[in-house]
């Protein structure tokens, strides 16, 4: 497995499998970030993500949807997209860093927790869920 580096970046696909994404840890950022290269775009989400998604996903109990959408559109209400902006979780609000491309983290996140073992991940076409392990 890669070791989350700039230099040794995790190489990542969404949950259909229909494209392709790096992410790597920037802990010298302020905050501390996850850099998400997709293509020519670059997200940026707060680190603390990996821990703090998979704590709430285990207080889940089972499968939650992953409700991928961008920052301009609502997230289905119970998505781990929806999570990822409420102002109940653990940041008090976005784990998106960059305005305007804050959203999709139901997109981003999930895979990687996927890679790290801390979660079961569906690979639909869409429509994909995911579960703590």
């Amino acid at each position: 497995m890669a070791s989350g580096t700039p230099e040794d970046p995790w190489q990542l696909s969404t949950a259909p499998g229909s494209s392709a994404y790096t992410m790597y840890r920037d802990e010298a950022a302020d905050p501390p970030a996850l850099v998400c290269q997709v293509g020519s775009t670059t997200l940026k989400y707060h680190l603390s993500a990996i821990e703090d998604l998979h704590a709430w996903l285990k207080e889940q109990n089972g499968w939650v949807p992953l409700g991928a959408a961008d920052e301009q559109k609502v997230a289905a209400e119970g998505s781990v997209e929806a999570w990822g902006r409420s102002e109940q979780n653990p940041v008090g609000g976005w784990y998106g860093l960059r305005k305007g491309y804050r959203g999709r983290f139901g997109m981003y996140l999930p895979p990687l927790l996927e890679e790290l073992g801390l979660v079961e991940l569906t690979h639909d076409a869409r429509n994909n869920s995911v579960r703590a392990l």
